[in-house]
């Protein structure tokens, strides 16, 4: 918690997050989880900022509730829907796959303000807001191609959406810029959180010689793997070392507590407004975690190299040129990829093998 505390004291939305006129006295936080809070992984970071903003603001002046586990479509509709009748001010909608619910909600709540986790869609109370963890899955992706024997990295992932598609990119794109010959091999699981899926999609790339693995899943259940057969792994959504003392390389991390913070003050100000968020490194909303001693410090340097390019604004993980997997220039030599082009990816970079799901 402390680091988060250094972030927030250093980031942009500090102004927003210390505006000084109250237009509440109290304010309700309501949010919706698609698995459980557990003690790492993507909900789990989600609950720790939760956490935060109640030990920033005090429990006089912000009350949160939680539901955890909700299934994507009928069921996060009834969950949301309950919440906003129940006097929530604010509720944030942690999954892709409860935008249209929110949507659905917001109509028919229109005091109600509701901000959606990795969506594109807003009204006019409802926000969007996604961390830029592609920045951190680059950094981890050259460590991945520094550590790799076999030229052989696996990567367990759970729906060809953007967001994924987007991260596997960045990913292979870092493994590739420090180790041209490594590939990356995808095993889609159709799942955001089942230990036992996640560990079988393991098993199954260590057997094709996958010697570095990662993943966008929430379980540790890859890191446990790894760290059982004797490989390394890199781990996403927190800091998952506990999973995989020997195996763990790093892992890249959100941080979601600057803009759960700013929100909620949004809304005791009376300042809250619909917004599509998207912040990095350069905000604190987006990292890799310490490490693993067993990286050699040339390549814990050129990682703190690349970090700063990136939070300075130096350089951009899709900075071109970029090619397909058919070896297509997508990017061209001193182009970059726009916001927009990142948010709708549709194809997989060089070096990536497996193929996208038809939906």
């Amino acid at each position: 918690m402390n680091i988060i505390k250094k972030i927030v004291a250093s980031s942009a939305l500090l102004a927003l997050a210390c505006a000084p006129v109250m237009a509440k006295d109290q304010v309700k936080v309501g949010f919706v989880y698609v698995s459980p809070t557990g003690d790492a992984g993507w909900t789990y970071s989600h609950d720790m900022a939760r956490k935060f903003v109640v030990d920033q603001l005090g429990a006089d002046k912000v009350k949160t509730t939680f539901v955890e586990s909700v299934p994507e479509g009928a069921d996060a509709e009834r969950v949301i829907r309950n919440m906003a009748s129940k006097g929530h001010d604010l509720i944030f909608t942690t999954s892709f796959g409860y935008m249209n619910p929110t949507l659905k909600v917001a109509k028919r709540f229109p005091k109600v303000k509701f901000e959606h986790a990795s969506g594109y869609k807003q009204s006019k109370n409802v926000g969007t807001y996604m961390a830029r963890a592609y920045q951190a899955r680059y950094l981890s992706g050259l460590v991945a191609g520094k550590m790799t024997k076999t030229n052989t990295i696996g990567y367990v992932a759970a729906f060809p959406i953007p967001e994924v598609i987007r991260g596997i990119n960045a990913f292979t794109k870092g493994v590739r810029e420090v180790n041209p010959d490594a590939k990356v091999k995808v095993v889609w699981v159709s799942t955001w959180y089942d230990p036992a899926k996640e560990r079988e999609a393991a098993e199954t790339l260590i057997l094709q010689k996958a010697d570095v693995l990662t993943q966008h899943t929430d379980s540790a259940a890859v890191i446990q793997t790894a760290e059982s057969k004797g490989v390394y792994a890199i781990g996403y959504h927190s800091d998952m070392s506990a999973y995989g003392k020997k195996a763990h390389l790093t892992s890249a991390i959100h941080n979601w507590g600057p803009i759960y913070l700013a929100k909620t003050k949004a809304i005791l100000d009376g300042q809250w407004k619909k917004e599509n968020l998207w912040m990095g490194i350069a905000e604190g909303v987006t990292d890799i975690a310490p490490l693993n001693s067993a990286v050699p410090k040339s390549v814990a340097d050129l990682v703190a190299k690349k970090k700063a390019a990136l939070k300075n604004g130096k350089m951009r993980v899709f900075d071109g040129p970029v090619k397909d997997q058919a070896g297509t220039e997508k990017v061209a030599k001193g182009s970059s990829m726009t916001d927009g082009d990142l948010q709708g990816f549709k194809w997989f970079v060089e070096g990536v093998e497996g193929t996208l799901p038809k939906s």
